[in-house]
């Protein structure tokens, strides 16, 4: 498709950008750098971002129905009041781990906040296997740990209808697909549904377009990959002119846009000056499709 363009928005080389998520309210996209330790919102109007600095990995942010946002922050959950720049613990989770923390998270249809563990990286991809966890926070702010074993806990979305969760552990190398109860949050019936080809690399951030077909950003893979669910068959690639795409959510106006961020670590100088782009964040238009807006979190 000749109309697709790439246009990298927000400049500022995020160490590990993540998270993105459109916020209508505020006609801006959210999103994280994890390890440079802050939450960013950048404005297509005025072309900025602004940065509030936090005191742990912040590793996803979400939409909060009450105002302002929720947060995954090391190992807690916590609110974020945007213009107090004011960050409240809900709770914490993996208590007995000395050396884990939250990665991507996405709030589900009925408002409850899907997120993950894992173990601190030694370096990019390189970490103590099986340390990490799916934990869900619930409205009534209770937590709700649904398996253990995960490298790399990642990307989440919904199927349209809502019956089916959609999740990846990166170092699987696969995307799966459970049977879901929007009524209870309930996750079941695990099933592998498209496995990774070697230059796609690693699968990380995901989002669902409103044809209900998936995007999966590509860590050290520089794309972005469209798969058919059901059929388990890639539809599109779109490459970036950054190899660690970390995630990607639609945004705009009408959802048109996609948003895609990266990341710097784990590259040296010489790699870094072949891709000045890398850390930035990234719009996609002209890909015909468009996506489902963010559920807030409902507690």
């Amino acid at each position: 498709m000749s109309s697709v363009r790439i246009e990298c928005v927000a400049k500022e080389g995020c160490r590990i950008g993540e998270s993105p998520v459109w916020d209508e309210q505020e006609g801006a996209l959210l999103y994280v750098d994890i390890t440079g330790r802050k939450v960013c919102r950048w404005s297509p109007v005025t072309g900025h971002t602004q940065a509030i600095p936090v005191d742990a990995p912040v590793s996803s942010v979400a939409l909060r129905q009450s105002g302002g946002y929720v947060i995954t922050l090391g190992t807690r959950f916590a609110a974020l009041k945007w213009k107090e720049q004011l960050v409240t613990t809900i709770t914490q989770v993996d208590k007995d781990k000395v050396n884990t923390r939250f990665n991507d998270g996405k709030v589900d249809p009925a408002g409850r906040y899907f997120a993950g563990t894992m173990a601190e990286e030694i370096r990019p991809a390189v970490l103590e296997r099986h340390q990490g966890s799916l934990y869900t926070l619930f409205p009534d702010l209770s937590v709700v740990k649904h398996f253990d074993q995960v490298d790399i806990s990642n990307g989440l979305d919904w199927s349209l209808d809502h019956r089916t969760f959609f999740y990846i552990d990166s170092l699987s190398y696969s995307v799966d697909a459970f049977d879901y109860d929007l009524q209870t949050g309930k996750i079941g019936n695990r099933r592998s549904i498209y496995k990774l080809e070697k230059e796609e690399s690693i699968p990380d951030g995901m989002c669902i377009d409103t044809e209900g077909k998936l995007w999966v950003a590509c860590y050290d893979g520089g794309r972005v990959i469209r798969l058919d669910p059901e059929t388990g068959k890639r539809l599109q690639t779109v490459k970036l002119p950054v190899d660690k795409t970390t995630s990607c959510c639609f945004g705009g106006k009408d959802y048109s846009e996609m948003y895609v961020t990266s990341a710097t670590d784990g590259m040296d100088k010489e790699w870094l000056s072949r891709q000045p782009q890398a850390g930035g964040v990234f719009k996609i238009t002209g890909l015909g499709v468009k996506g489902v807006p963010p559920y807030p979190f409902a507690g």
